[in-house]
């Protein structure tokens, strides 16, 4: 075991909490719905950006590459100020999703450049501008630009050019679980020399505003020596703390390190004309440091907010460096010195040895191993501290105005069980700083590589009472808790058990019984709520694909009527093969779980039944003319109409594939005789089912919605059929993934007239050009790595049956005939290929952004977006991590583990 797995040994055995500190800050806490106590709703314009300096938080805390325990009660992060800006840079700026052309999106470059699973190492970068941050320029440019055109970056004002800028890098490193090394080192990148102020900040969380009589913490200074400054944390209900200051960078015998105190609590003052309870507030050191004002700091040097006051002047490629130490321990000795010094270097040594250890395949370049670990790094780096009571939210709080009649009748409302405070995966700590289900989903098969405890604690979570709806309901986003997000827990809960048991050799088996008790609950909702009509047939909403079909699909209909969804019922069919295989497994040791699997199984046969055959009219949603499926639009005089846009919704039906061993049959005789009755005596049921009754490779069964046949072409072969268009460079394959609209509705848009209206859906490789699901609703063409991922799966599934035999041409038209585990292994290297550097050195994933692409301080810096551009490759959307885009981490090692293998083989 390397260290960093000890540490992990040693938070799971629970004899040390290792992640009790970690970069659980949150980097955008305005703006969120949490602190929205309007009455329409409008949380964007409730708090905003303006205010979040002068403004105490009710629900959280944000920061710039900052950490905090995991209740986020003392927190630290840095501060800085480059003696232009007319604000200290306290927190990341991006524009609202009503000022930008294409919703919201930070305005800012910085970096998660490494993090071990126990946050013991940590490292972050922040790009900070020398010229005035141009604050007013990039909401005035993006407010003026149209939907059709790019977004308009930092980069594109030109405060980067000439590099006028600092890199400021902030490291930790943990001692033990309460002893945490911080190192700040900032360079100046320009020709010229420069001067910052750097202003590590510590600071208590407010939890004493929202309670009369609550008690209030105490930052207050516990001793002065020419070599450090020691401030002393009290909190009543968390450990003391003492945060060593490093008393100057140059010259350690300079005496008296400016110490700037305030309050973590409102200006009323400043921000609404109201009087306030103390002269020290949340701003009170940027007042002091920007604008000179004395009076707006405390003398007597007490307060809830601190931050040491250093001011670096650099010459041109000079670097400086600054050092703290926050820990439990009040008199350590030369807490900057050398022990600082060892911690540092041994724990950066350790986290290389981690990551060699995961990735230690000589096939995985040195450049592929950079993207895999900076992947992981955004990932870890995207937990957040996450608080939030729905039924406290509504109602207000006791010291505080009670808010408006609709706010407390407003979102969510149905959701007041709902009461958080856990360390979760976040999809993007700026633009999405909230849990998503179906986002988290897909984050925890990297962690599950690198930490499978924390992933199997981030699934079992979203099952328990304070998130689940009593209905059975999980909670899909803090915008809209009743949203319906895809229903892939089950798929993630196997995924994650079997990566587990294939590291360590034994699968967590009361992990998979825990959630899949739960999750019985919420497939009985989708049953319940999403088929009110009993026909296998769902219709589930938006289901995350927002803006992908003609209409929004989780509003009432233009036309009335309903919308018999592909892909909902496609999710519902895999769901029931996800529930079928735990249940197989379970019932390996308690054969109560083979009636559960019968249940499954007999499930998943009647629903591909229904997309092969719903109502007299015979109208399907499969057609047999185009071979595709498509969503059918059910009107109200009883007619179906076809949408035949051809989208991703026709591709998931591919995700509804598994396979049975003959083994496990034969160890569970009560299921296979079930199995087999079917067979025999519902002939009417299987016809369009692949394929319980022929075997394939090694004697296996498979459950599949896409037939498929074992010899030459038929033309009931669905599953040839569909990849004969996904696999067509003209329609979905890009050289970068497969898109979620075709490429043929680029000359061939899709139209629908109604009620004198026309909808069309047309092929937008980049942002669409309509907002049917608000700014930033980019399915009509866009790359999406999880969809992808699941394509890859579920790819490799049919190889694992139909063997090497099955043989698709790859691209379609080139004359190139591959089997399905090629196919699979084509579309992972095209989305590889979005981050490596290619022949010129150049990643696709950086597009047009030279800075990124020819700049040495800038071309190895990974920004892990949300989606990427269908026909360049650009990445697109959120920046930062979007956390299902870590799923590349997973397919680096798989190519690179079956490379080696394969060269083993030879």
């Amino acid at each position: 075991m390397t260290a960093e797995q000890q540490r992990l040994q040693a938070n799971r055995d629970r004899t040390a909490d290792w992640k009790r500190w970690g970069p659980y800050l949150s980097e955008r806490q305005w703006g969120t719905v949490r602190e929205d106590y309007s009455a329409t709703g409008a949380a964007w314009d409730y708090f905003s950006h303006a205010q979040s300096g002068a403004r105490a938080y009710r629900w959280g805390e944000d920061g710039i590459g900052g950490i905090c325990d995991d209740r986020q009660l003392l927190c630290f992060a840095i501060g800085l100020w480059n003696h232009r800006d007319p604000i200290l840079k306290e927190r990341l700026f991006g524009v609202t999703g009503t000022q930008g052309n294409h919703g919201e999106d930070v305005k800012e470059y910085y970096f998660y450049l490494d993090s071990t699973p126990t946050h013991s190492y940590l490292k972050f970068l922040y790009k900070y501008p020398q010229a005035e941050y141009p604050y007013a320029h990039l909401v005035a440019e993006n407010q003026r630009r149209s939907a059709s055109q790019p977004e308009f970056e930092l980069l594109d004002t030109g405060i980067f050019d000439d590099d006028r800028y600092f890199d400021v890098f902030v490291e930790y490193a943990k001692a033990t679980p309460e002893d945490i090394s911080i190192q700040i080192q900032v360079i100046n990148r320009g020709s010229e020399p420069a001067q910052i102020d750097i202003l590590p900040t510590l600071w208590f969380r407010n939890t004493w505003s929202w309670e009369r009589d609550a008690h209030k913490p105490t930052l207050k200074v516990f001793e002065t020596n020419p070599q450090y400054t020691t401030i002393a944390a009290i909190h009543p209900d968390l450990d003391n703390y003492w945060l060593y200051c490093q008393s100057d960078t140059k010259d350690s015998r300079s005496p008296g390190l400016p110490l700037l105190f305030t309050e973590n609590e409102t200006n009323y003052h400043r921000l609404f004309g109201g009087e306030n309870s103390s002269p020290y507030v949340k701003d009170g050191i940027q007042e002091y440091v920007v604008r000179g004002s004395q009076a707006a700091v405390n003398p007597h040097q007490i307060g809830t907010k601190v931050a040491p006051h250093y001011t670096l002047s650099l010459a041109a490629g000079e670097t400086q460096t600054i050092r703290l130490r926050l820990a439990n321990s009040p008199d350590l000795a030369d807490p900057c010195g050398e022990t600082f010094t060892n911690i540092l270097n041994l724990r950066q040594q350790e986290a290389d040895e981690f990551y060699h250890q995961l990735a230690n395949f000589p096939s995985l370049s040195a450049d592929r191993r950079q993207i895999q670990r900076q992947a992981f790094a955004g990932l870890l780096w995207s937990k957040q501290y996450y608080h939030y009571s729905v039924e406290r939210w509504l109602q207000g709080d006791r010291t505080m105005p009670e808010p408006p009649p609709r706010h407390q009748q407003g979102r969510n409302l149905a959701w007041t069980h709902l009461d958080s405070q856990e360390i979760l995966s976040m999809p993007d700590k700026w633009e999405y700083p909230w849990f998503a289900a179906w986002d988290l989903a897909f984050h925890c098969i990297p962690f599950a590589m690198v930490d499978p405890d924390f992933a199997k604690q981030q699934l079992d979570l979203l099952t328990r009472e304070w998130y689940m709806h009593p209905n059975g309901q999980l909670p899909a986003y803090e915008w809209a808790f009743g949203d319906v997000n895809p229903p892939v827990h089950a798929w993630a809960t196997w995924r994650v058990y079997k990566i587990e048991q294939k590291m360590s050799g034994k699968g967590d088996r009361t992990f998979l019984e825990r959630v899949f008790q739960k999750l019985l609950l919420n497939f009985t909702w989708w049953v319940n709520r999403k088929d009110p009509e009993g026909r296998n047939v769902f219709e589930g909403g938006f289901l995350g694909l927002d803006n992908i079909g003609i209409f929004d699909r989780s509003a009432e209909l233009p036309t009335g009527g309903k919308l018999e969804q592909s892909d909902g019922t496609s999710w519902m069919a895999m769901y029931c093969l996800n529930m079928l295989t735990i249940a197989l497994e379970l019932a390996q040791e308690n054969p109560v779980y083979e009636d559960m699997a019968t249940k499954f199984f007999e499930h998943f046969i009647y629903i591909a039944d229904a997309m092969n055959n719903i109502g007299v009219d015979k109208a399907q949603l499969w057609d047999e003319e185009d071979g595709f499926y498509y969503d059918v639009l059910h009107l109200p005089n009883g007619e179906r109409v076809k949408l035949k846009v051809r989208s991703m919704v026709g591709l998931i039906p591919l995700f509804a594939v598994t396979i049975l061993e003959p083994d496990l049959l034969e160890r569970l005789p009560s299921f296979q005789a079930r199995m087999e009755w079917f067979i025999d005596n519902r002939p009417d049921l299987k016809r369009n089912i692949a394929c319980m009754e022929t075997e394939g490779i090694a004697a296996r069964r498979m459950l599949a919605l896409c037939y498929a046949t074992m010899g030459k072409f038929e033309p009931r072969d669905k599953l040839r059929r569909i990849l004969t268009k996904l696999l067509d460079e003209n329609e979905f394959l890009s050289d970068y993934g497969i898109r979620s609209v075709s490429k043929v509705h680029a000359q061939n848009p899709y139209t629908f007239v109604a009620n004198g209206q026309t909808y069309c859906v047309s092929y937008n490789p980049a942002e669409s050009t309509s907002g049917i699901f608000g700014g930033n609703s980019n399915w009509r063409g866009p790359i999406w790595f999880p969809l992808n991922y699941l394509i890859i799966e579920s790819l490799q599934r049919f190889h694992y049956y139909l063997g090497d035999d099955y043989k698709v041409e790859c691209p379609t038209g080139s004359g190139r005939w591959v089997n399905l585990w090629d196919v699979a292994t084509d579309i992972s290297q095209r989305l590889i290929r979005l981050f490596e550097q290619n022949e010129a050195g150049y990643r696709p994933v950086n597009g047009d952004r030279q800075i990124f692409q020819t700049n040495p301080h800038w071309q190895h810096l990974i920004q892990f977006y949300e989606y990427f551009h269908g026909d360049n490759g650009t990445g697109l959307g959120a920046s930062h991590q979007t956390g299902w885009t870590a799923t590349i981490a997973k397919l680096l090692q798989q190519q690179a583990e079956y490379l080696h293998q394969s060269i083993l083989d030879d």
